[in-house]
C-alpha cells in the first residue's frame, strides 16, 4: 500500500500544474504528491496528440514563474498584442468592432503556447520533483473517500491512499461520479476544429476573433509566421469539413480565414470538439475535491477555460498549504470548503458571461446584430471600459491566489 498526501486523478495539464503547486521544487513546504492516469502524460507532450493552443493569461504567466517553469515556456510564447472583434459575413471586408492594442505595454494580457510544450515542460519540472509520483498507465477500478483516509484502487489490486483526493480527470471525470456529485449543463449545437496554420506573412501578434452566426472564427498568433485556428460551425457542418481531402479542407479554411496574411499551409492535424457548458453542483466532497474540467467546462469563446482551470489549482493549493502549515488536517472539511466558496462564484459569473456571448453573437436576428455592433462600437470608444476588458483577459481581476501574485502558496 502507497500513501500518499495528496492524490491527483488525472495527469492533463490542470493535474500536473496542480501536482507543481504542491509538492514542486519551488514549494517552501512541499507536501507528497501522486498523480494517477490510464495514460502516461509523456503522450500528451506529442505534437500529433494535441492540435490545440492555449492563451495563457499574465495571471497564469506569474504563476508559472512562481512554479519555475515560465523562463522555459517563454521562448515558445507569442504576446497577443492586439486583439480585434468583428462582426462580418465576409472575409475580405472586416471592419473592427472593438479592439484593444497593448503594443505600448509591459506585457501583453496572454501569450499563445501549444498544448504540447506545456506538458512537455511542465513534465520536466515534474521529473525533477521528488516529491511527486506519476503513476502511469494505470486504470482505477474503485474509489474510497471515507471514513478515515480516502483510497483508490488499481487494476492490479493494489491500494494507493491519501488524505485528499483532487479530481482533475475531465468532463467525463470517473472521481466526480464516484464521489456521487451531479454536474449539470448543457451541450451547445456546435463543434470546434482546431489546428494551427502557417502563413506567408507575419501576425504581428495580432488576435482575431470574427463572430457570425454559425460561431466564432479564431485566428490566435503563434511564435513565427504561424496562427492556432479555433473555428466553430455547427455539428454536421464541422463533421463534412473534417471528412474533407487535406486539399478541400485548406481551401475551405482558406475561404473563412481571407487573405490579409497571404497562402496558408497546414502545420498540424485538425480535431473537432463538440462544444458544452457544465457545472458541477459542487466542487467538494468528503475528502475529495475537484477542479479543471471536472468541475466546470465551459465555452472556448474567450479562451478562458485553462486558465480557471489553474485558478483552481492555485486557489486549492492556497487552501491546502495554509492547513498544513497550521497542522491541520489538508482534507478535512474546512479547507476543502474554503475552496469551494473562493472558486465556485468566480465560475458561475465566468461560465454565465461566456454562454451569454455566444448566445448573442451565434445569433443572425438583423435587430438584434445592429444592436450588438452598436454596442460593441459604443465599448470601443470607451478607454476607461477597454482597459477594465484588458485587465480580465489578463486574468487580474477577483480574488488572486498567491501564486497568480507572484507568491509562494
Amino acid at each position: 500500500m502507497q500513501k500518499f498526501d495528496v492524490l491527483i486523478v488525472g495527469a492533463g495539464l490542470n493535474g500536473l500544474v496542480t501536482a507543481l503547486a504542491l509538492g514542486g521544487l519551488k514549494c517552501r513546504n512541499p507536501v507528497r504528491v501522486g498523480i494517477v492516469d490510464r495514460i502516461h502524460p509523456a503522450q500528451f507532450a506529442a505534437n500529433t496528440h494535441d492540435s490545440r493552443a492555449s492563451a495563457l493569461t499574465a495571471a497564469t504567466q506569474t504563476m508559472m514563474g512562481v512554479l519555475g517553469v515560465w523562463e522555459r515556456l517563454l521562448p515558445f510564447a507569442q504576446n497577443m498584442n492586439d486583439i480585434v472583434v468583428t462582426d462580418s459575413k465576409s472575409t475580405e471586408h472586416r471592419p473592427n468592432l472593438l479592439s484593444f492594442s497593448t503594443s505600448d505595454k509591459s506585457q501583453a494580457p496572454a501569450a499563445l503556447i501549444e498544448n504540447a510544450q506545456i506538458f512537455k515542460t511542465l513534465l520536466e519540472e515534474i521529473g525533477r520533483s521528488p516529491s511527486i509520483e506519476i503513476m502511469a498507465p494505470q486504470n482505477i477500478s474503485g474509489f474510497h473517500f471515507g471514513p478515515g483516509l480516502a483510497s483508490i484502487t488499481v487494476e492490479s489490486g493494489k491500494t494507493i491512499k491519501a488524505n485528499l483526493i483532487v479530481g482533475a480527470d475531465g468532463r467525463s471525470s470517473p472521481t466526480r461520479l464516484a464521489a456521487g456529485i451531479g454536474f449539470e449543463g448543457w451541450d451547445y449545437p456546435q463543434s470546434a476544429i482546431t489546428l494551427t496554420v502557417g502563413h506567408e506573412l507575419p501576425h504581428r501578434g495580432r488576435a482575431e476573433e470574427h463572430f457570425s452566426a454559425t460561431g466564432v472564427f479564431a485566428i490566435l498568433p503563434l511564435m513565427g509566421n504561424r496562427s492556432s485556428i479555433v473555428w466553430t460551425e455547427p455539428h454536421e457542418t464541422a463533421k463534412q469539413i473534417c471528412a474533407l481531402t487535406d486539399e478541400g479542407f485548406l481551401a475551405a479554411l482558406s475561404e473563412k480565414f481571407g487573405s490579409h496574411l497571404g497562402k496558408l499551409s497546414l502545420l498540424s492535424p485538425h480535431h473537432a470538439y463538440p462544444l458544452s457548458m457544465y457545472l458541477a453542483k459542487t466542487f467538494v466532497g468528503t475528502r475529495v475535491a475537484l477542479l479543471g474540467d471536472a468541475a466546470h467546462v465551459v465555452h472556448p469563446l474567450a479562451g478562458l477555460g485553462l486558465n480557471l482551470g489553474f485558478k483552481d489549482a492555485a486557489a486549492l493549493a492556497e487552501s491546502i498549504m495554509k492547513a498544513a502549515n497550521l497542522g491541520q488536517d489538508i482534507g478535512g472539511t474546512e479547507v476543502l470548503q474554503s475552496y469551494m466558496q473562493w472558486r465556485r462564484f468566480d465560475t458561475l459569473a465566468t461560465a454565465g458571461l461566456l454562454d451569454a456571448m455566444n448566445r448573442l453573437f451565434a445569433n443572425d436576428d438583423v435587430a438584434l446584430r445592429m444592436l450588438r455592433d452598436m454596442g460593441l462600437r459604443a465599448a470601443d470608444s470607451l478607454p476607461p471600459f477597454k482597459n477594465i476588458l484588458i485587465r480580465e483577459a489578463a486574468g487580474q481581476v477577483g480574488r488572486l491566489p498567491r501564486l497568480m501574485r507572484g507568491l509562494a502558496a
